[in-house]
C-alpha cells in the first residue's frame, strides 16, 4: 500500500510517501501554500499521482496530549482531504517531529536556506515511519 504523509503547516507543508510494501518513507516535496483549499487540491492531487491509498496526517497535539487550535485546524483540513480525495485520512500524533527533523538536519550539517526547504517534509518522514512502525507491530 502507498501512504502519503503530510506535515501540515500554516505555510509550508512537507510531504512524504512510502513505497508499496511500507518499508521505507522518502521526502516528497514541501508545498508553500497559505489557503488550506489551495493545500488541499495539491496534496490531493499528489496522492492521486502516486496513487495514495492512505492519507497519514500529523495531529499536532501539546506534549500533555490536549489539542489546541492547530489540532482543530488540522482535524477540519483531514476531513477536507478525505472528501476530496475519497482516500481515507488517518491523523497521526507528530509530537517532536519536527524537533527530530532539526537533530537529524543537525547531524547533516544542513543549515540556512536548504534547512528550511526540506525540514517539513524530513517531518513527514518521520510520522511517516512512525505510523509504519506502528502497522508493523500490529498495534
Amino acid at each position: 500500500m502507498i501512504i502519503l504523509s503530510v506535515d501540515y503547516g500554516k505555510a509550508r507543508t512537507g510531504i512524504a510517501v512510502c513505497d508499496k510494501n511500507e518499508m521505507l518513507a522518502s521526502p516528497e516535496q514541501v508545498i508553500t501554500e497559505y489557503h488550506a483549499d489551495r493545500l488541499a487540491e495539491k496534496v490531493v492531487q499528489i496522492a492521486k499521482n502516486k496513487q495514495a491509498e492512505m492519507i497519514v496526517l500529523g495531529l499536532p497535539k501539546n506534549m500533555d496530549g490536549s489539542e489546541g487550535e492547530s489540532a482543530q485546524n488540522v482535524r477540519l483540513f483531514a476531513k477536507m482531504l478525505e472528501e476530496r480525495s475519497a482516500v481515507p485520512v488517518v491523523l497521526w500524533d507528530e509530537r517532536l517531529s519536527t524537533v527530530t527533523a532539526h537533530e537529524y538536519l543537525n547531524m547533516t550539517n544542513t543549515r540556512g536556506k536548504k534547512r528550511k526547504a526540506v525540514v517539513d517534509s524530513v517531518a513527514a518522514v518521520i510520522i511517516l515511519e512512525d505510523y509504519l512502525r506502528f502497522r508493523r507491530n500490529g498495534l
